[in-house]
């Protein structure tokens, strides 16, 4: 790969100025284009989402066996939505801007198991691994009842495996918990970045936790070496993995029940903004692929990051996806925002979303926290500091007048629109931890 030259790109590409000098920024993407258009730059469509979402209901007697907190949505791992009036008037007066429409929250930060995010995606490609593994030794069929892989004859069987992923916390979280509670020998390879508390609770689950000072992709380069010198070993690749990928997806049609049931109509005349939380890419893309199947042209999401690691961002700006870091530019992708901790983006989700994804901005830790605080107050909801990253998102929307113009809204229809900030993780926060996020927050 030839060098960064900084000062060429800088010339070409203007913004980046504002990434360098860790100022918080926004670019809307010029590029977007109808979904119809921009879908055959995936490779996947709504036959892939429907195949995920028909493995996961065939887990489901599985889950509510190995996982008791999820008989009450009989094995479904989802997330609520709820409406968060009071954070909405914080927000505009915090900002002095008017937020059109609904504002509600999504709570991914919540989900069971690993209470993140990563909880769909994770949780889901080492379900396919596990469905791949036994459907090919004769041990299990579509047709049966899945109940039956929570036994010893099956932990037995995936003992004889083993897993892998590198991390900065949460997918590895996802991914460690599950692996080895089918009986998987899993290591979770993990950054500098990742908080302590997340190691512990793998390791009480028995997960091998192989520890890094170095970032993302360090973690992620170790833990694909390590799989590719163990036949038995397989790796769950957080950067380009379609299947991580297509797990995330199928919370575009569960959104679209939880919408319906709520009355929400979201059409031409009733847009939705969806605001997501964004590191590698691979949870972000896939949820707002599966969005923007349900509702096309009428969907608009937008990512958002750390100022410290603005990576899809930048890769999508230029065009350079994976090609460039946010170190070639001089950032040190050194951020409280632990799950947005990443250097480099997918390349795969940057090229396959880059038309049907609008807008990205950036967003200081200290600004997390304070949102962070700020929804604690008003709202009674503890998150993460990541997953406020997308709280800022219906301002950044509202203060772009040059997006608004060329998409066509006027007053009236985004008085008619629907803002979900997207809540990636937090749920599984120890108390002590939590304390400290929310007075660090509450002092700035």
């Amino acid at each position: 790969m030839s060098a960064i030259n900084v000062k060429d790109l800088t010339v070409k590409f203007p913004k980046i100025s504002e990434l360098i000098e860790l100022k918080e920024s926004s670019w809307f993407n010029p590029e977007i284009t109808t979904f119809d258009e921009a879908i055959k730059d995936v490779g996947l469509d709504a036959t892939n989402i429907k195949d995920a979402s028909d493995r996961l209901k065939r887990f489901a007697p599985y889950l509510c066996k190995a996982f008791p907190e999820t008989a009450v949505t009989n094995g479904i791992i989802e997330s609520e939505i709820i409406s968060i009036d009071n954070m909405k008037k914080a927000l505009e007066e915090k900002f002095d801007t008017k937020i059109t429409g609904k504002l509600l929250l999504k709570k991914d930060s919540h989900l069971p198991i690993s209470g993140s995010i990563k909880a769909r995606g994770g949780i889901y490609e080492v379900l396919f691994h596990a469905e791949d593994l036994a459907i090919k030794a004769g041990l299990l069929k579509p047709e049966d009842d899945y109940s039956k892989l929570f036994s010893e004859e099956f932990k037995n069987f995936f003992k004889k495996y083993k897993i892998a992923v590198g991390s900065t916390g949460n997918l590895g979280l996802s991914i460690g918990i599950m692996s080895a509670k089918l009986g998987f020998n899993v290591s979770v390879h993990m950054s500098a970045d990742a908080r302590e508390w997340k190691k512990k609770k793998l390791r009480a689950n028995g997960v091998n936790v192989v520890e890094y000072q170095n970032d993302y992709s360090v973690a992620v380069a170790q833990g694909r070496e390590e799989a590719k010198k163990d036949p038995s070993c397989f790796f769950i690749d957080d950067e380009n993995s379609k299947t991580l990928f297509l797990g995330y997806s199928v919370a575009g049609e569960r959104l679209k029940n939880q919408l319906d049931n709520m009355g929400i109509i979201v059409d031409k005349n009733h847009p939705l903004f969806v605001y997501l939380p964004c590191g590698v890419g691979g949870g972000p893309g896939g949820v707002a692929f599966g969005i923007k199947n349900q509702y096309k042209d009428n969907a608009h999401c937008v990512f958002a990051e750390p100022t410290h690691s603005p990576c899809m961002y930048l890769g999508v700006y230029t065009g350079l996806h994976e090609k460039i870091s946010v170190q070639d530019i001089g950032i040190d992708n050194v951020t409280a925002a632990d799950g947005l901790a990443v250097g480099r983006p997918s390349g795969f989700v940057g090229r396959a979303m880059h038309r049907l994804i609008d807008g990205y901005y950036t967003i200081s830790d200290n600004q997390m926290y304070r949102l962070l605080a700020m929804l604690n107050k008003n709202e009674g909801v503890k998150l993460e500091p990541s997953a406020l990253a997308g709280m800022e998102g219906p301002i950044r929307v509202a203060q772009n007048e040059e997006y608004l113009k060329r998409m066509g809204f006027d007053e009236k229809t985004l008085a008619n629109a629907t803002h979900i900030v997207w809540a990636t993780g937090g749920g599984m926060v120890p108390d002590e931890e939590m304390s400290k996020y929310l007075e660090k927050g509450a002092s700035l």
